[in-house]
């Protein structure tokens, strides 16, 4: 173990496992984020604490069980020319699951939150947002850790990029979450990006693999142009409440001169 910690290549991977943890786990960020927007206070901050912990403790768990994890990319049956593993279903049904969250959720902003899921009515928005975060932590688990595999050879350097990638994300969370709550067209943008990013799922499950890289681009890009109308509806705001302010200054100015 502490040979470990002397070897430059192990840092080297551990440096290189950590980037692309904290790159892959901008979707469950997102996702979360969505999610506890529909509770407040004190219950959103446990509910993102909670969805968090557990993507880290689906994340390890699956580390030491590589050789199950290994096999869950054998075929499992043939379906119309494609060969699908177990690991191809478990992201075609969460992918799935996220192109039909998203859709109900821009559906839901559009109405104007007219329609409520049962949950909500019944007073179980808190176990719902959990449950639904289990889902997809599972599904974004198994996709980023057999993604890492190769990557490291000791099992011990995955879990601490996990770790210190997690942890980065849990800083980043509270700010998108607040973010994505005071602005609602960023809000949107990103409900746009989970369909984006189910279909990638469900296209990489049924073996069309779509590079992330370019996913990813094209978020930093719309969320850049966000950015900037933000920034531009800021600006509108200042200039249209300093003229009022300008003319009680002229006035008390004429005044003393009188």
């Amino acid at each position: 173990m502490l040979e470990l910690i002397y070897d430059p290549n192990v840092w080297v991977a551990l440096l290189a496992l950590t980037a692309m943890e904290i790159v892959l786990g901008i979707d469950n960020v997102i996702f979360i984020s969505i999610l506890v927007s529909k509770l407040k206070g004190e219950a959103a901050k446990r509910a993102r604490q909670i969805g968090l912990a557990l993507a880290l403790v689906f994340r390890i768990i699956l580390l030491y069980l590589l050789t199950w994890l290994i096999g869950l990319t054998q075929p499992l049956f043939a379906f119309r020319g494609f060969d699908l593993s177990w690991r191809d279903l478990v992201l075609i049904a969460g992918g799935l699951f996220l192109i039909v969250k998203a859709t109900r959720e821009i559906h839901d902003e559009v109405e104007g939150g007219k329609h409520k899921n049962a949950a909500s009515n019944a007073g179980n928005a808190f176990a719902w947002v959990i449950f639904q975060v289990i889902l997809i932590d599972i599904v974004f688990s198994v996709d980023s850790i057999i993604t890492a595999i190769g990557m490291a050879d000791h099992v011990e350097v995955m879990v601490a990029a996990v770790i210190i990638s997690m942890f980065v994300m849990y800083l980043a969370s509270g700010v998108v979450s607040d973010f994505v709550q005071r602005y609602p067209t960023v809000k949107m943008l990103a409900l746009a990006f989970l369909v984006l990013i189910g279909v990638a799922l469900v296209a990489d499950g049924l073996g069309f693999h779509i590079p992330r890289g370019y996913i990813y681009f094209a978020m930093a890009f719309s969320a850049g142009v966000e950015f900037i109308n933000v920034l531009m509806k800021r600006n509108k705001i200042k200039t249209k409440k300093s003229p009022a302010v300008r003319p009680q200054v002229k006035t008390r100015a004429a005044s003393r001169s009188r």
